[in-house]
């Protein structure tokens, strides 16, 4: 029992990408509070964003970075550990597979329009549950973190259907709403949780939102598995 338990926990560590997500975050922290816009940049594109960087004023990339963090809360921790809730490992790394072969392929260019659809409906139809989860233990978490629950259930609830992905607008209106602060990605939405775009510091807090979610989210997954095993 202990060498399955210690086999599976092996094999499962690398479904997650949170870890990563937090480190890559809080690079991007890093670099613009010590005035480093350009170095931002670069760690935005390189390990948060696929959106055109090199452009960005200061507050627009911290409004990127939280918006990567809050979207992709769902599927570097929530996702892949429901998966492994309803059907352990295969269905995990089921997930994983699909979710990496979206961020290859699943783009709307020349190239990959078909190619890529596939890939792209099927990761959205997987994350559909993990997202709203995602985004109700962000709001959940909001208090624990010092920051707004009002405001990260108003915004999540009125203005998730602004992003172009059935998603996405869930866990960053949640976040947007929970920082008050306005997440804007020009020329495709702004989810106004607040008047002004976010500053560096808004990263930190931000993190800090995250961590907080993900474990209440675990806690909540753990105690539900463990109900279903007992009874």
């Amino acid at each position: 029992m202990l060498v399955k338990s210690f086999l599976t926990a092996l094999l499962l560590k690398p479904v997650f990408a949170f870890r990563s997500l937090l480190e890559a975050g809080r690079a991007v922290q890093r670099a613009m509070s010590g005035e480093q816009l350009e170095e931002a940049r670069r760690l935005l594109s390189w390990h948060l964003v696929s959106r055109e960087t090199s452009a960005l004023s200061e507050r627009h990339a911290a409004s990127a970075a939280i918006e990567s963090l809050a979207e992709n809360l769902t599927d570097s921790f929530f996702a892949p550990l429901l998966a492994f809730v309803v059907g352990g490992l295969p269905l995990a790394w089921f997930y994983r597979f699909v979710n990496t072969a979206d961020a290859m392929i699943g783009y709307r260019t020349v190239e990959l329009e078909y190619t890529g659809k596939f890939a792209a409906r099927l990761d959205d139809a997987l994350n559909w549950l993990p997202a709203r989860f995602s985004a109700v233990c962000i709001v959940l978490a909001a208090p624990l973190a010092s920051l707004n629950i009002a405001g990260a259930w108003r915004t999540m609830l009125s203005q998730h259907r602004r992003t172009a992905s059935p998603n996405a607008g869930w866990t960053m209106g949640a976040a947007a709403g929970a920082l008050a602060v306005r997440l804007e990605k020009i020329g495709h939405y702004s989810l106004e949780g607040g008047e002004n775009l976010p500053e560096a510091a808004d990263i930190a807090r931000c993190l800090r939102l995250m961590l907080w979610a993900a474990g209440i989210g675990a806690a909540v997954l753990t105690l539900m598995t463990a109900v279903m095993y007992a009874g």
